[in-house]
């Protein structure tokens, strides 16, 4: 989103305490802060209001569909490309839209059936005029994705103290939890009387079960917020060919880098897809050269973001 908005320390580390726990009540947050609880409530309003701060709930890594994950790269005609990446955006099953710096290339993260994929590759890009071409590469292994990625503004303790229990139960969810969890894949900042009203439940019921669910490990989340705000101006797509034998430790060397925001190993022309943060463009080039040269990559081909049009469903991010 475009805003004139600035983040200072305190915002910063607050987004990064959602970023460990999305669900993390407010007097948690500022104990471990060490800021009182109104304080953070404040600025949580805030932040909402005026900094487009969303937080949802996504599903684990290892739910997604593999076999109907793609990544999608078509140009577009100048002047014809918002049209293009705002109807992407549009899809239900469509996450990730991403406009490039060049201005003429879509890149878009799809989680589909295969019927609505084929139709998508197949029929519906290539019969509008204003598609040059198009790539579809498909998803083998997922990495690391963007609800992974750490702003870097906590100390360890902060983090130790934020960390959420592993799950202890296995995912068995009943129709009520399902409830809840499409409730909390829109907002999963909805307090408990907001829950209870929609899905009909008592508060205590609503409670009890946000408690199982945080067991089975179903409670991730993903923090959407303009990452220029807090001090990352570079988004780019680092596509990379690496040797068969090296792809999956360097897809987990570059999963733990707190610049990288998702990680995936795909088909295609290069089987390695990093998506990085970076504070500037010096800052770019040292990834690629300090980070990714002493890596067993034969190629590497860069494209910065120009425009992030969606980010886990949340519409308008900007990176300036």
């Amino acid at each position: 989103m475009e805003s004139d908005i600035t983040l200072d320390d305190l915002d910063r580390r607050i987004v990064s305490a959602l970023q460990i726990d999305g669900f993390a009540p407010v007097a948690q947050i500022g104990e471990a802060l060490g800021v009182s609880g109104r304080t953070i409530s404040r600025r949580l309003s805030r932040l909402t209001r005026s900094a487009g701060l969303l937080v949802t709930r996504v599903p684990a890594r290892t739910s997604y569909p593999a076999e109907a994950s793609m990544v999608l790269r078509a140009k577009v005609l100048r002047g014809r490309i918002d049209s293009i990446a705002d109807a992407l955006a549009r899809r239900p099953d469509v996450p990730f839209v991403d406009i490039t710096l060049s201005g003429d290339e879509i890149v878009a993260l799809a989680i589909a059936d295969p019927h609505s994929r084929d139709r998508l590759i197949s029929e519906q890009l290539p019969a509008n005029s204003a598609v040059v071409s198009t790539s579809a590469l498909s998803v083998l292994h997922v990495f690391a994705d963007a609800a992974d990625w750490r702003a870097g503004y906590l100390t360890p303790g902060e983090i130790a103290a934020l960390t959420p229990p592993e799950a202890t139960e296995p995912a068995a969810p009943d129709e009520a939890d399902k409830q809840l969890l499409t409730q909390l894949t829109q907002d999963a900042r909805l307090g408990i009387s907001v829950l209870a009203t929609a899905t009909e439940q008592s508060e205590s019921t609503v409670r009890r079960r946000l408690h199982r669910l945080r067991a089975m490990g179903l409670l991730r989340t993903h923090v959407s917020i303009d990452a220029a705000l807090m001090g990352y101006l570079v988004d780019a797509h680092i596509w990379m060919s690496v040797s068969p034998g090296r792809l999956h430790d360097t897809g987990l060397r570059l999963a733990g880098d707190p610049r990288v925001h998702g990680v995936m190993a795909t088909t295609g022309p290069t089987n390695l897809l990093a998506t990085v943060f970076c504070r500037n463009l010096p800052g770019l080039y040292e990834f690629v050269t300090d980070t990714l040269g002493p890596l067993d990559i034969a190629t590497v081909d860069t494209s910065v973001v120009g425009r992030a049009v969606q980010r886990a469903g949340y519409r308008g991010a900007t990176i300036r």
